[in-house]
C-alpha cells in the first residue's frame, strides 16, 4: 500500500489555497518526495510528516516551482537540531543536468549543502531507465514534452501497487501506455480549456490519457487559478467515466492495488 499526501496542488502563480506542486509518498519501502517546490520546507511540517527521516527525493524537471525548495530543504536539514543524529543516507534523483543545477545552488553562497550529518547522493537518470528508487520500490522513467530534462515516473512496489506521476507535461499519446492499468495516475492538468501553451495539459488532454491508460483512479494537479470556481470532478466525468480526484493541498489518499 502507498499513501499520498498533497503538499501543493498549484503552480508558480501565488494562490491562497494552492502551494506549488509537490507530493509526499509513503510506501512500505520508505518515504519519497515527488518534486521539491519552495513550499515543502514548511508544508511537510504542517502535515506532520517525518521530514527528518525522508528517504529520497524525485525531481521531475528544473523549473523553480518544482525544484526551488531543494536547496532550502538541505540548508534546513544541515542546521536543524532534529537531523543532527540522522545517519541514513538521502538520495536525490532527477534527469540529466541535476548535478550541475545543484552545484549552482550550492555555490551561490558557498552553502556546502552536501556537508550534512548524513550522506547525500545525487543520481541522474535517463529516459526509459528502470531502477530501484527505494528498496523494493521500482521506478521507470519516460521523457515528456515539457523541458529537455522532463521525466514522468512510474513507481511499483513489491505488492504490485503502482503510481504514475507525470509532473508538468505537454500532450503525448505515449503517456497512455506508460500509465497502463496504474492504480493512481497523478497527472498535471494546468487548464480547464484553451491552454495557452502546448507544454501543458488541459482537461480534454488529461481525460484522453486517462481513457488510454485505463487507470483505476486519476488525480489532477498543477492547477492554475483558471480552475477556481470550476467543479473539476464534474467536468472530468463528462469526458471520462472513471474516478477523477481534484488535488487539494492537505489531501491524503490511500493507494491500493487492484
Amino acid at each position: 500500500m502507498m499513501k499520498l499526501t498533497v503538499l501543493g496542488s498549484g503552480t508558480a502563480v501565488p494562490h491562497p489555497r494552492r502551494a506549488s506542486t509537490s507530493h509526499w509518498l509513503e510506501t512500505g519501502a520508505g518515504s519519497l518526495l515527488l518534486d521539491a517546490s519552495a513550499a515543502i520546507v514548511h508544508r511537510m511540517a504542517q502535515e506532520n510528516l517525518d521530514w527528518v527521516g525522508l528517504d529520497a527525493i524525485w525531481i521531475s524537471h528544473f523549473h523553480l516551482d518544482h525544484v526551488g525548495g531543494l536547496a532550502p530543504l538541505l540548508f534546513g536539514t544541515k542546521h536543524a537540531p532534529q537531523t543532527q543524529s540522522r545517519r541514513k543516507p538521502l538520495t536525490i534523483f532527477g534527469g540529466s543536468g541535476l548535478k550541475n543545477l545543484f552545484q549552482a545552488f550550492d555555490e551561490a553562497n558557498d552553502y556546502k549543502l552536501l556537508q550534512q550529518p548524513f550522506a547525500v547522493e545525487i543520481r541522474e537518470v535517463e529516459p526509459g531507465a528502470e531502477f530501484e528508487i527505494l528498496p523494493c520500490l521500482t521506478a521507470k522513467t519516460f521523457s515528456t514534452p515539457h523541458t529537455e530534462e522532463s521525466l514522468a515516473i512510474r513507481l511499483t512496489d513489491e505488492r504490485g501497487t503502482s503510481l504514475v506521476f507525470t509532473s508538468d507535461t505537454g500532450y503525448t499519446e505515449e503517456l497512455g501506455p506508460f500509465a497502463a492499468d496504474v492504480d493512481l495516475f497523478l497527472m498535471e492538468c494546468s487548464f480547464p480549456k484553451n491552454k495557452p501553451t502546448e507544454k501543458h495539459l488541459e482537461l480534454k488532454d488529461a481525460m484522453q490519457l486517462a481513457q488510454m491508460s485505463q487507470a483505476r483512479k486519476v488525480m489532477l494537479s498543477h492547477l492554475y487559478p483558471e480552475w477556481d470556481g470550476i467543479d473539476l470532478r464534474e467536468e472530468a466525468h463528462k469526458l471520462w467515466p472513471g474516478e477523477t480526484i481534484a488535488a487539494e493541498d492537505g489531501l491524503h489518499l490511500q493507494i491500493e492495488e487492484a
